[in-house]
């Protein structure tokens, strides 16, 4: 019995209320990301949105597959706008994934505050360290394939605000870590709150 049970329960995960859920709140989030900004302290290109707020609630009271998943609905939504062919969008997928779903995977193991604050705070490390490895290797090279726009042209919008900027690997250490850790303060400081408030919402199946 135990081992049918076993073998069963991940097949119960994607119900159609799950998924129902999960396309709602990819598509909020999606919503959301319209209402991006720059920052006078980073570099243009670097835009503060909100939409990352709606994967991390998702991914505490869903489990880090749901998270990953809204991230992708997300995304997949905004490649069709995408003005850089797509490559910001596989930036913003797999960064934001990184810290949806090692927040949600702690979360999962250790359900208390303490284990929702340290997954989000795991989770703000891995969105680090995804963005950084993610640009210097895959998005600023891209952008020269599909944008056209050199290496040294993405550097210096850096180096127009700070002086420290004059590599990609410098640009990669005091513009797009600098900002990715910012962000991530600030969403993690506003989900712990909003996250009892809405996640019986997600949890008793009221939503979809």
């Amino acid at each position: 019995m135990n081992e049918n049970q076993t073998q069963v329960q991940p097949r119960k995960r994607f119900t159609t209320n799950y998924m129902v859920k999960i396309a709602i709140l990819g598509a909020l989030a999606r919503i959301i990301m319209f209402f991006e900004f720059p920052l006078p302290i980073f570099p243009a290109f670097l835009k503060m949105d909100f939409s990352d707020l709606i994967v991390l609630i998702g991914a505490l009271a869903m489990g880090p597959v749901a998270g990953i998943l809204i991230e992708f609905v997300k995304c997949f939504i905004h490649l069709f706008g995408s003005t850089t062919g797509g490559v910001g969008s596989l930036a913003t997928l797999i960064v934001g994934s990184a810290y949806a779903g090692v927040t949600g995977w702690y979360y999962q193991k250790h359900k208390n505050k303490k284990g929702a604050i340290t997954g989000m705070l795991l989770g703000m490390v891995a969105m680090i360290v995804a963005g950084a490895a993610v640009n210097y290797w895959i998005t600023i090279p891209l952008y020269g394939l599909v944008m056209g726009w050199s290496t040294e042209m993405i550097v210096g919008m850096g180096s127009k605000i700070t002086p420290l900027i004059h590599d990609k690997f410098t640009l990669i250490l005091f513009a797009f870590c600098p900002f990715n850790l910012m962000k991530g303060a600030v969403i993690t400081i506003i989900a712990l709150p909003l996250y009892k408030k809405v996640s019986p919402l997600l949890k008793k199946g009221l939503l979809g």
